[in-house]
Order: structure tokens, then sequence, then C-alpha cells
């Protein structure tokens, strides 16, 4: 045996690093092409995340007479954070 053992071993492992490589390149154009025909995030951007609609309900309270204008102010300014 002069070194056939050896250089099928050789030949082996190569074919098996070019397979995980294939491999890898696959998940790799799979997962892009997920993530960019995906979109935007769903769901409203951060600011109006419900804060616009407790602001327009806020806002038709303080006009029915329903909350003082200092209520009004206080809501608001919990409601945005500050």
């Amino acid at each position: 045996m002069d070194g056939m053992g050896i250089g099928m071993l050789w030949m082996l492992l190569w074919g098996l690093v070019g397979l995980a490589l294939l491999v890898l390149i696959v998940v790799a154009i799979v997962w892009l092409v997920r993530q960019l025909s995906a979109g935007p995030a769903s769901g409203p951007p951060p600011a109006e995340a419900g804060g616009g609609q407790v602001r327009r309900e806020l806002d038709r309270r303080l006009a029915a007479g329903e909350i003082s204008q200092e209520e009004y102010r206080a809501l608001r300014a919990e409601i945005d954070g500050r």
C-alpha cells in the first residue's frame, strides 16, 4: 500500500469540506432571499405604536369637556414620555 489509503482519505475529506461549503452557500442564499423578501417590519412605527390612538382619544375627551386643560397636559406629557 504505497500511500493509496492516505490519498483516498484526503479525497474523502476534501469532498466533505466541499459539500459543507456548498450547504453553507445554499443556506446563506436562502437566508438572504428571506430577509430581502420580508419587506419592512410589520406593525406601526414605534412613535405611532398605540400612542396615536391614545392621543386622539385624549383630544376627543378634551373637546367633549370630559377633562380639564391641566389634566390634558399632564396626560399628554405622560403619553409622550416626558
